[in-house]
């Protein structure tokens, strides 16, 4: 009974931020993380986006993205290979444009503990191939997971998570954007958790706001 009170409370949580979203003329995005164990080794790396404009409806962009990773040493220092789709429907001059892009990326994530503070770092270099145009870009990302309702992320912990990552490109105008992110999640169990917070996007002509709800899936699929 505990998991579903404490899952009935994400719900309250989740909707809460709906509610201040449309009042406030918030995006929100819909996030799936899947962080999956093929072997010792080796993981699969799986990712949905569904980005809007508003609570939901008024697409502002849909992102797939999937890798292989290899983890240099045991559970950490992990190197991957990734491949993304990105579908946006921004709009220009009050009308909505289409843009695909592929993208291809490396990325190497370490994490670090200490005592409550789970630290995770992550590189990530980027080959976007647009319509019209090829650019890349270099993002650092420092996220912070601290457990509140226990000592440890153990399963039924309330947790709070924050991150900050800047995003670099590699022509005259270097800076892209910044992201500064602060949320409450919940550990269903060990395979298992939710998240929902708050993100502000700075860029050089706008600053804007999201509402992020996030679900992660560490369930492996080796047999160990």
């Amino acid at each position: 009974m505990e998991i579903f009170r404490s899952l009935a409370l994400v719900v309250f949580i989740c909707a809460a931020t709906f509610s201040w979203a449309q009042k406030n003329d918030l995006g929100v995005w819909y996030m799936y993380f899947g962080n999956n164990k093929i072997s010792k080794k080796w993981n699969w790396h799986n990712e949905v986006q569904y980005r809007n404009f508003d609570a939901v409806g008024d697409l502002e962009q849909l992102l797939i993205r999937t890798g292989i990773g290899y983890d240099l040493s045991e559970n950490n220092n992990n190197v991957l290979l990734g491949y993304g789709f990105i579908l946006s429907q921004p709009y220009v001059n009050g009308e909505k444009k289409e843009n695909i892009e592929h993208r291809i990326f490396q990325q190497f994530i370490t994490k670090q503990k200490f005592g409550r503070f789970n630290l995770q770092h992550r590189y990530r270099l980027e080959e976007r191939f647009l319509q019209d145009d090829f650019r890349m870009r270099f993002r650092y990302m420092l996220g912070l997971n601290i457990p509140i309702s226990q000592k440890e992320m153990l399963p039924k912990t309330w947790y709070a998570s924050v991150y900050n990552e800047i995003f670099l490109h590699f022509d005259s105008s270097v800076f892209d954007r910044n992201r500064v992110y602060g949320a409450l999640g919940y550990v269903i169990n060990k395979n298992l958790r939710i998240e929902a917070g708050y993100m502000n996007q700075l860029q050089e002509s706008r600053n804007r706001g999201q509402i992020q709800i996030g679900f992660y899936n560490n369930i492996p699929f080796n047999k160990n």
